[in-house]
């Protein structure tokens, strides 16, 4: 279950109540009229089921409330209570195939902003990404992998797409571009300092290496990880179930590709860092593609689905303070 609390304009407050008594999937309304200050109006708050959510806030906002009020949905862990039994049981589909959009357009525009620490974080991974190949250490591309927030941007991409925001597909590409030249930069400069300090060598990046080798040669299948990753990825964005992120961080081959390109470039060796950026684009569009066609496919569901939806059986009950 969802738990929804809104601030609504007095002369407004009917219209939205109305609106909750006769959305299915809703339960323990509750209006405080007058209880709210800044801005002015009455209080109205409910729990959702969450495959309902994403309707809910949408007929909420064609009234104007994020404007004229404001709009706060959060997750409940644990809800007991018969109504919101059977508020689960009349609502449409599965919470866990549910897709609250606002919430994840809002999730990846977060995600997907260049900022300080976003680049730290990247160019970090670059980095330890460098220390791998050069090492030809599994474990540390492996760490490098997780460390890496580049999911974000990728699926802000997806997002934009999909909900049509061109302003959103630009401040994720500019974060994914401008993040990893900026990271390949800075690893750049730090392959010379290790090569100054005689920790790097030319003799590393022209064995063999054959736990790492691999990043410098993509195939096909580095497209069809990618893409799994890619629908993995969007799945556990769209399900809350964050804990699969970390399985898609250490399934692409995007940050070491890029350290193992811009360390091949510092000892002139381009043909490990044509090999490398094209590793590297390879698994970003895969994921991109994967994104929008799932969340695509996921849209086309949901929206079967509403269609299908039955009518409310009984409104609820205000309580009111």
């Amino acid at each position: 279950m969802l738990h929804l609390r809104l601030i609504v304009p007095t002369d407004t407050t009917d219209e939205v109540v109305a609106l909750l008594e006769t959305t299915v999937g809703t339960a323990h309304l509750v209006v405080l009229p007058g209880a709210a200050r800044s801005p002015a109006g009455d209080v109205v708050m409910c729990d959702v089921a969450r495959e309902a959510g994403d309707e809910l806030i949408r007929d909420l906002r064609g009234l104007g409330l994020e404007k004229s009020g404001s709009i706060t949905m959060e997750n409940m862990e644990l809800t007991l209570s018969d109504h919101a039994d059977r508020a689960e049981e009349e609502a449409p589909g599965d919470s866990a195939d549910a897709v609250l959009w606002e919430e994840l357009t809002e999730a990846t525009h977060e995600e997907s902003t260049f900022s300080i620490t976003y680049v730290s974080f990247l160019a970090i991974a670059t980095m330890l990404a460098a220390c791998g190949v050069m090492l030809d250490n599994a474990v540390l591309i492996v760490g490098a992998m997780a460390v890496g927030p580049e999911f974000g941007p990728l699926a802000g991409i997806s997002t934009a797409v999909v909900q049509r925001a061109p302003r959103l597909v630009a401040r994720s590409l500019w974060a994914l571009i401008g993040g990893f030249a900026l990271a390949m930069l800075i690893t750049a400069g730090f392959a010379w300092l290790m090569d100054a300090f005689g920790l790097f060598t030319s003799g590393m990046i022209d064995e063999s290496r054959p736990n790492t080798g691999f990043i410098w040669h993509p195939d096909w299948m580095s497209f069809v990880v990618a893409f799994l990753a890619g629908v993995a990825g969007t799945l556990s964005l769209t399900s809350a179930k964050s804990g699969a992120l970390i399985g898609v961080a250490i399934s692409v081959t995007t940050v070491p590709a890029a350290a193992n390109a811009a360390v091949a470039f510092s000892y002139s060796d381009y043909q490990q860092t044509v090999g490398s950026g094209q590793q590297l684009l390879a698994n970003l569009g895969g994921i991109i593609l994967a994104g929008t066609l799932t969340l695509l496919l996921q849209k086309a569901l949901w929206r079967f689905r509403r269609a299908r939806k039955p009518p409310a059986d009984t409104p609820g009950a205000a309580v009111r303070s």
